[in-house]
């Protein structure tokens, strides 16, 4: 497989790496994204192709608050990122951070008493957040659609499944009630679930978790989405049945040519899925940079920590072996009551006194965007030293602002 300009890394897997810049991933002109460079071949009798764009959804500056008693919100605070075409992009972090709100403001739906405070969201050039209500209907669930966290509290009960899948493709497609259901029970097919004619009349209660779930990827894919956002797929599955969803969701997008963004808690699931990850923490993001780059050299220390945090089924892992299960200290901070400087300053073991006095900014480092003050250093062979001892001023020296 060849990607932008020979830079991709071969290790289970092959994974496309574009250069991030302002204007979102630079892809060398006459390859395809996942696919290889055409040689192209121009007649004075034919018109040159229209360019394909390279990145379908760009967020700049996004920020979504939400207005309570005690104050006003931030649960989006300056959010930026690029989706690929027919890429997959993750997004982790502790509960609260923003993933999910980040997802719905994508999808306009903040509902009172929240709003989408600031920024601008391009989906293939357009600006979502200027279109009227009528045209962003169009889209939303046409062009990019969502799955959903809890398929049982996101499916109506007193609807059949095959009405719920039909009813996007007649919205959006004006198909006949009869032509809706046979596309239904087509993409039951396609979703892997079994007897689809008959299933097709059921109700969500009458199926289990994994084809509930199953029932809401149906949903996403009947109208051909290009974008997915899927918030937590796998929420709730047993690891078998994960493992499916997974697969299916992989399958699909190399058949369909969709980008994923995909919100995790799951680090394993990001490993085996995106090409990239985005990390937050208190509505902002702390650390981007491609999954291989992340897993083996995370430069921001809760990127560090969340690695640390995940139990090793390796060496050293015997019963009479067992050591403590590494954490990361304290809580998150509550968004009405945030600290100056870095969010992430009081549960920091190498937090110095700029990093409570002044926020870092998000800047490139190396492979990897990060927003720190005093990040992990990198060792010779590429990884980080990312041993939880505080750095002194005189070995560690703050980064300068670019």
């Amino acid at each position: 497989m060849k990607g932008a300009e020979g830079r991709h890394r071969s290790r289970a897997r092959i994974i496309i790496v574009p250069r991030i810049g302002a204007g979102g991933p630079d892809v060398t002109a006459g390859a395809s994204i996942g696919g290889p460079r055409a040689a192209l071949v121009r007649s004075p009798a034919m018109a040159a192709p229209a360019p394909v764009p390279t990145t379908l959804l760009e967020i700049r500056d996004l920020v979504t608050e939400f207005r309570t008693d005690q104050g006003t919100v931030r649960a989006v605070d300056g959010v930026s990122l690029e989706i690929p075409a027919r890429a997959t992009l993750g997004i982790v972090g502790e509960s609260g951070c923003g993933k999910s709100v980040t997802a719905l403001s994508i999808m306009r739906l903040i509902a009172p008493p929240g709003r989408i405070a600031a920024g601008a969201i391009r989906y293939a050039g357009r600006d979502l957040l200027a279109l009227r209500p009528a045209e962003m209907r169009a889209i939303r669930g046409n062009r990019i659609a969502m799955i959903f966290q809890e398929p049982m509290t996101s499916l109506n009960p007193v609807m059949t499944v095959g009405d719920q899948v039909g009813e996007a493709v007649r919205l959006h497609q004006r198909k006949s009630r009869r032509e809706a259901r046979q596309i239904a029970i087509e993409m039951f097919r396609k979703v892997g679930i079994p007897s689809p004619d008959d299933r097709v009349d059921a109700y969500p209660h009458q199926l289990s978790g994994g084809m509930r779930q199953r029932v809401m990827i149906a949903i996403a894919l009947s109208c051909d989405p290009k974008l997915i956002l899927a918030d937590e797929p796998t929420t709730a599955l047993d690891v078998t049945i994960q493992a499916q969803i997974l697969d299916l969701l992989r399958a699909l997008q190399r058949e369909l040519g969709m980008s994923i963004l995909l919100i995790t808690h799951d680090l394993g699931v990001v490993a085996e899925t995106c090409d990239e990850v985005v990390v937050m923490y208190a509505g902002r993001i702390v650390e981007r940079a491609h999954t291989e780059a992340l897993f083996a050299a995370p430069r921001h220390h809760y990127t560090a920590g969340l690695l640390r945090s995940v139990p090793s089924y390796g060496e050293g892992t015997a019963v009479g072996e067992r050591t403590r299960l590494l954490e990361i200290a304290g809580m998150v901070p509550s968004l009405l009551e945030l600290p100056a400087g870095c969010k992430f300053a009081d549960r920091c073991a190498a937090a110095q006194p700029l990093c409570r006095a002044e926020e870092p900014a998000l800047v490139q480092l190396g492979a990897s965007w990060v927003r720190c003050h005093y990040p992990v250093e990198a060792t010779p062979d590429g990884a980080t030293d990312a041993t939880p001892e505080a750095p002194t001023p005189d070995t560690v020296a703050p980064r300068a602002a670019p």
